[in-house]
C-alpha cells in the first residue's frame, strides 16, 4: 500500500521530536538543543544558539528543519515561530577577534556553554550538534547531524543562522566592498576576489589561511577617516546594527568587537 506524502511528512515530524519525548519520559525534561552558525566562515562572528521547546503540540514548529535545508524566507518564518513558542532561547555572538584568539573549536565550545548557561529555563538535558561539550551544567549527548534529527537542535541552528545572517547583512553597510550581505562571510569566488583587492577588514578572521595570504604585512579597515592598523569601531552594539539578540524579551549582553590589528 502506497504511503501518501502527508503520511511521510507526519512520520518525519514525529521522528524530529523523538529525542525530546524519549528524554522527557525518562525524567530529563526540559531538553535544550545547541548549535552554531559561521564555523567555516572567514569573516564575521561565530554565533551559537540554544533553545528549549515546550512539550506537546505547543513545541511543534511548522517547517522546522536544519537551517541549512531551509530557504532564507523559510528560515525567517521558522525563527519567528521558534522565538514565539520557546520556553527559553539564547543567541551568543563571538567576535572574529575571539575566534582568532582561541581557535574556532574552543570558541564554539565556550559559546555553547554560555548559550546554555544563559537560558532562563534550566535544562535537564542538553543535545549538541556533532560533538560533546564538557562543563555544560547538565547531562548531555552529542548527536551526529543533530540539526536534522532533533527538534531543539534544529531550532537552535535556525536561531544561530538567522541571527548571524542579519548581523552580516548589517555589516555590509560598514564594509560594502566585500559583499557580506550576499555570502555572509563564507569563502566564495567573489569574496576571495574582494579580499585579494582590498585586503582583510576588521571583521576578517586572521587565523584563516586565505585571509593571512592576502594580508601583505598590513591590516586594512576600509572605514572612511580611519588609517590602517587603527582601532576601528570599538564595541559595536547589535542594536546599532539593526538587530537585537534577546532571551525571552530581554537583551543579552553580547557585543561585536571591530578591530584592525597591526601585523609585524
Amino acid at each position: 500500500m502506497a504511503h501518501r506524502t502527508g503520511d511521510r511528512t507526519s512520520a518525519s515530524r514525529r521522528s524530529l521530536y523523538a529525542y525530546e519525548r524519549s528524554l522527557a519520559r525518562l525524567g530529563f525534561d526540559p531538553v535544550a538543543g545547541a548549535d552554531e552558525a559561521g564555523r567555516g566562515a572567514c569573516a564575521g562572528p561565530l554565533v551559537v544558539g540554544a533553545v528549549v521547546l515546550p512539550s506537546g503540540r505547543a513545541g511543534v514548529v511548522p517547517e522546522l528543519a536544519d537551517s541549512k535545508l531551509l530557504t532564507p524566507a523559510a528560515r525567517e518564518r521558522v525563527y519567528a515561530q521558534v522565538v514565539a513558542r520557546a520556553l527559553a532561547w539564547t543567541a551568543v555572538v563571538i567576535p572574529a577577534s575571539d575566534v582568532d584568539r582561541f581557535g574556532v573549536h574552543k570558541a564554539n565550545l565556550e559559546g555553547m556553554r554560555r548559550a546554555v548557561a544563559g537560558l532562563s529555563a534550566r535544562p535537564g538535558y542538553v543535545l549538541t550538534d556533532g560533538f560533546p561539550v564538557a562543563g555544560i551544567g547538565a547531562p548531555g549527548l552529542a548527536v551526529w547531524k543533530g540539526d536534522r534529527v532533533a527538534a531543539c537542535v534544529a531550532a537552535a541552528s535556525v536561531v544561530a543562522k538567522v541571527t548571524r545572517d542579519r548581523l552580516m547583512v548589517a555589516m555590509h553597510e560598514e564594509f560594502p566592498a566585500y559583499g557580506f550581505a550576499v555570502h555572509k562571510g563564507y569563502v566564495t569566488r567573489d569574496h576571495q576576489a574582494a579580499l585579494a583587492e582590498h585586503g582583510p577588514c576588521a571583521q576578517h578572521r586572521r587565523s584563516f589561511v586565505n585571509v593571512r595570504a592576502e594580508m601583505g604585512g598590513r591590516s586594512r579597515s576600509l572605514v572612511p577617516g580611519v588609517d590602517d592598523c587603527d582601532l576601528v569601531g570599538d564595541l559595536v552594539d547589535p542594536a546599532d546594527l539593526g538587530y537585537e539578540v534577546r532571551d525571552n524579551g530581554r537583551m543579552r549582553n553580547v557585543r561585536l568587537v571591530a578591530t584592525a590589528v597591526e601585523v609585524p
